[in-house]
Order: C-alpha cells, then structure tokens, then sequence
C-alpha cells in the first residue's frame, strides 16, 4: 500500500477543497443561494476530513507498543470511520435541513451570475483533485472499474478521498443546474431542491463509506489480489510442500501474515529451520507491506 501516494491525494483535496470554500461562500452570501450554501458546508467539511485524514496517518506511524504489539497502523480506520460520519452529519444532513428550510420559506436568488462562475470554477478545481486521487489509485490498481477499487481496496484514505471527490462533483453539477433552472424559471423552489439532492447523494456515500470502513475495523485479510499472489510465492518456493492454511490481516498499510505449511523436509530440524527462514526471507522481500509473519511447518497426515 503506497502511503505517499495517500497523502498527495489527501493533500490534493484538501487543497481543492479550501479554495472551493472561500469562493463558494462568498458567493453564497452574495446570492442568498441555498445549493451554493449546502456546498460550501460540503466544501468546509471535506477540509475538516481531510486534515483528520492526514491526523490519522500520522498516528499511524508510531512504532509499536507493549499495549500495541502490532503497531498502531489500524488507527487510520477509526479517523475514517469518523470522517464518513462528519460526511453523514455535517454534509449530508446539514445540506438536507438547509433545503427544506429554504423551500418552506423561498428566499429570492441575488446575483446568480456569481453563483454560476464560483460554481464552474469549483467544478474545474474538483476535476484536479479527483484527477489527482485516480491517478494515485491507478499507481497501484492500473486495471479494474473505480467502483471494484473502492469494494476490495484496503486503503481507507484512498477510497474516503475518491468517495468524497466523487460526490462533490455531482453536488456541484447539481447545484449549477439547480441554480441555472431557479435563474431560467425564476422559481428558487428549484435552489432548494438542488440542495435537498446534494444531501441525500453525500448521506448515499457516506453510507457507503462507512459500510466499507466497518469491514476494516472488525478486521479484514488483504486485498484478494495481494493475498493470492503471496499464496502463489510461497506455493512456489522449492522449500514448500504444501499450504495448508494462510491467513493475512490488513493492519494499515501494513499485512500481517500466518502460514502453515508443509514443508519438503520434515525429518532434519537444522534443514527445517533453514528452509522456513529462506522462505520468510523471500516473502519480506518480495511483499514489503508484510510487516508480521508467522510460519509454522505442520503435517498433512
């Protein structure tokens, strides 16, 4: 798992998303517009993310403890859990409330020209970042849909990043027709639908956000394509017979693995030992991310 890569695309959204900030609020209090408003609070609460994405990172890399024997790497799913959260509430929610408010008391929009520029340069700014995020993915997924990336990958502040990049756009691409149909038709009924529609669509992804970051809290084996090509390595080794158990454990970026095997030599003790610890070797240097392993030889008898 390619850390660095997380926090370029952390720190690309994070710079996206301060600037659609200030653009998008100034705007809105130039307008009166309600989806430019439900996007600003959308806007603010991804920096918010963000900078709890890169806390947990951090966190992440203190080294390991006698309460943390395995290290603290899995810290990074509890601050995505919370950042799916703040996504439900302070996104979706929030944005969900300002529209029903704004449509049970319609306020008249002022100045949608403004509103309509800040928003195409908003949705300019959040194509980069998420340019930015999938070219971060692809270093490490080159083939396969977006969305099986976001099912089998283990790393949370990847999909968190593409999860909320991807809802911005569609938030801003909705606010800009919500906003150009309220300018075309004179009804701000249509401003408040659009931020009703940008609520619902960050709750949607925030569900889903923190459907997949409660499998990794409760504990999830590596990515499928990580654990069979480790399976195929040590299949492969000459020292090995047999597989008769592998489990891996995704902990952070780092793996954690438990074979049991049956070995080709059975009878000498010193052969044995040498053999398991050329096949530790090999795997540590071919899996870097595999930071816990344990080998035990065994009999299929």
């Amino acid at each position: 798992m390619d850390n660095a890569g997380s926090i370029r695309a952390v720190l690309y959204a994070l710079g996206a998303n301060f600037g659609i900030f200030v653009a998008k609020c100034i705007a809105a209090v130039m307008t009166g517009s309600s989806a430019m408003l439900a996007e600003a609070i959308h806007s603010f609460a991804d920096c918010g993310n963000q900078g709890l994405l890169l806390r947990g990172m951090k966190e992440a890399k203190r080294a390991p403890t006698a309460e943390h024997p395995l290290g603290h790497g899995g810290v990074v799913y509890f601050w995505a859990f919370l950042v799916a959260i703040l996504l439900f509430t302070v996104g979706g929610v929030v944005s969900l409330y300002e529209g029903i408010h704004k449509l049970l008391e319609p306020t008249p929009l002022e100045r949608p020209l403004i509103a309509i520029s800040v928003l195409f340069i908003a949705i300019v700014l959040e194509s980069l970042s998420l340019r930015g995020c999938v070219r971060e993915i692809r270093a490490i997924y080159p083939s396969g849909s977006l969305w099986r990336f976001f099912r089998v990958s283990r790393n949370s502040e990847l999909i968190i990043v593409l999860g909320e990049d991807i809802a911005a756009l569609a938030g801003l691409v909705v606010a800009l027709v919500a906003v150009v149909v309220a300018l075309a038709t004179g009804n701000s009924a249509f401003d408040a639908a659009g931020s009703m529609v940008v609520g619902v669509l960050l709750i949607l992804v925030a569900v889903l956000l923190g459907v997949e970051i409660k499998s990794m809290i409760t504990g999830q084996s590596a990515a499928p394509d990580v654990e069979a090509r480790i399976r195929s390595f040590i299949v492969a080794r000459a020292e090995v017979g047999e597989i008769l158990n592998l489990i891996t454990l995704q902990l952070g970026d780092g793996v954690m693995l438990a074979v049991k095997a049956r070995m080709r030599e059975e009878h000498e003790a010193p052969r044995l030992l040498e053999d398991i610890n050329r096949v530790e070797a090999a795997v540590r240097a071919a899996f870097p991310q595999v930071r816990w392993l344990f080998f035990e030889p065994d009999s299929d008898a």
